[in-house]
């Protein structure tokens, strides 16, 4: 909990703090670090591996009768239905002076094209290489220049017109391109546009969100295009945990620490200078005039850690999916749960996707994120407190609040007095309604019919749950003092793509690194992580 502190002036002892952390660790292995100011330059490097919010996106164009690789890259010209798609997609700019991401296109003499679709999402720039934007090359039917870019992106859009031939990724013969997103047009150009998605990608990646739901039939609009830049954002996560792109990232890191290791490590071990480190904290506690006050902790920047019990609570009451022993770790941008005894992620997000939760003092707390899938936590007994303080710390990083319950009666025809959109939200509530009455306000968002989460519902089966059921509860989170429900990214969390997205990359041992950083042990090179030294 918050109120335990150690009583030392330095907090932990960096040897114990390692002994717990890592038992398996011999610390004979560590040297004290040079003072040399790449050491903590690598270390950040360390730290945000993998961590990107540039994404580069290849688009191409399949005409009515077009099914093959080269027949794609040799549309010259986008047509009416495509360019309907490329301008919900994005913004068409001018590359020459352009000063945001570019993704390897000239901004100086034109050579990739003079324009390119370019867009934001989240904290995201993305950066697309359409094919008909990008240059054309008479009499070439490999269109190399084309090719050499949307080649090489791991994620890519294929557009089909309505009559293209069935998407197969055989015709691709990149060894790059892992994912496909295929986008097929229906009534394109008309008032009932509409959009059907489909993806393909190789058998060693993950699974990623946001899923497709079973009528895959998207209007065209601002909706669509939120799922499908989530979906490409994802995809391009998931791929870089598959074999390939982490045996890359491996290598990587590999070297980082190789050279740490080789380059910048002195003789001094962790046991010779502990006596240098004693006087340094007895300079330290003279010199410190005030103490922070108690709670300090919970404002911390840092990541603020709980041993809890996680299971996936959004496949329904029914689903008997496993607890796991977790550690809990929220910091001032990012919650992540750790297996304990595997030691690696099994879920993390940003906290401004954090929606709302639901806690009681029998040690147990539901924590709704994205669009509204839940993870079911709880603490051993006897660590009630472990909960509170949990959600003091929910309270101050993120802009989720507590949910409501409640249970709705019928009217005399069986109507329950409210109307909501397939998101959840609720639109309208009549006055003078039970549904009124018992608190419901236009704005506030459903996570919850009948103990059952809205996500693993179709709109149709919510409404008629809500329409036929005989005692309606649901779960929401209220509205914000403007009226609006609480929206966040689409940015899916459960091991299922994302967001990765940041700490997968370090699990524990990445942990260990800041947590010695955090106490300002920064200087000591853990050579036992390296496989070289």
């Amino acid at each position: 909990p918050l109120s335990a502190r150690h009583t030392a002036p330095r907090g932990i002892p960096p040897k114990k703090l390692l002994e717990h952390v890592m038992p398996e660790l011999n610390l004979q292995c560590l040297r004290l670090a040079s003072s040399s100011p790449k050491v903590p330059e690598t270390l950040l490097k360390l730290d945000e591996q993998g961590l990107s919010f540039q994404r580069k996106v290849g688009v191409l164009y399949c005409r009515a009768g077009q099914g093959s690789e080269e027949d794609m890259y040799n549309n010259e010209e986008a047509g009416p239905t495509f360019q309907e798609f490329l301008d919900l997609l994005g913004e068409r700019i001018r590359l020459l002076g352009f000063g945001k991401y570019r993704a390897q296109l000239d901004n100086k003499n034109d050579s990739t094209g003079t324009h390119s679709l370019y867009t934001t999402y989240q904290d995201y720039e993305i950066m697309f290489h359409v094919s008909t934007m990008l240059p054309y090359t008479p009499n070439n039917r490999q269109q190399l220049l084309r090719k050499r870019h949307i080649g090489n992106d791991i994620v890519t859009i294929v557009f089909q017109e309505p009559g293209a031939l069935p998407f197969t990724p055989k015709v691709f013969r990149s060894h790059f391109q892992h994912v496909f997103i295929v986008v097929r047009a229906h009534e394109s150009c008309t008032e009932h546009t509409t959009y059907s998605v489909a993806v393909s990608c190789t058998k060693d990646i993950p699974r990623f969100g946001p899923f497709i739901p079973a009528e895959n039939s998207f209007a065209k609009g601002p909706a669509f295009r939120d799922l499908l830049l989530a979906k490409a954002i994802n995809a391009e996560n998931a791929a870089e945990r598959s074999g390939k792109f982490h045996a890359m990232a491996t290598r990587t890191r590999q070297e980082y620490l190789r050279d740490l290791a080789l380059n910048h490590a002195t003789t001094s071990t962790l046991e010779a200078s502990s006596s240098r480190l004693a006087l340094i904290a007895l300079a330290a506690k003279k010199r410190e005039k005030s103490k922070a006050p108690k709670g300090a902790e919970a404002h911390s920047a840092g990541a603020l850690v709980w041993g809890v019990w996680a299971r996936d609570g959004s496949r329904g009451p029914e689903s008997k999916t496993p607890e796991l022993r977790c550690l809990l770790g929220i910091s001032a941008e990012f919650l992540v749960l750790i297996d304990a005894r595997e030691k690696r992620v099994v879920f993390n997000c940003s906290c401004r996707d954090i929606l709302a939760w639901t806690f009681s003092e029998s040690c147990t707390l539901d924590l709704y994120y994205e669009t509204g899938d839940y993870i079911c936590m709880r603490v051993d007994e006897g660590q009630a407190s472990d909960i509170r303080d949990i959600v003091h710390r929910l309270q101050l990083v993120t802009r989720g609040c507590e949910t409501r319950e409640l249970t709705l009666l019928r009217n005399g025809v069986g109507q329950l007095g409210f109307q909501m959109d397939p998101e959840g939200f609720v639109t309208e509530v009549e006055r003078f309604t039970f549904a009124e009455t018992a608190g419901l306000q236009p704005g506030a968002r459903l996570v919850r019919v009948c103990e059952r989460p809205l996500p693993s519902l179709s709109h149709a089966q919510t409404s008629e749950l809500l329409r036929t059921a005989k005692k309606v509860t649901i779960t929401v989170v209220p509205p914000d003092e403007n009226g609006k429900g609480s929206e966040v990214s689409t940015l899916w969390g459960w091991k299922r793509g994302t967001l990765q997205d940041r700490f997968l990359i370090f699990a524990l041992r990445g942990v260990l690194l800041l947590v010695l950083i955090y106490f300002g042990f920064a200087q000591y090179l853990v050579l036992a992580l390296n496989p070289f030294a």
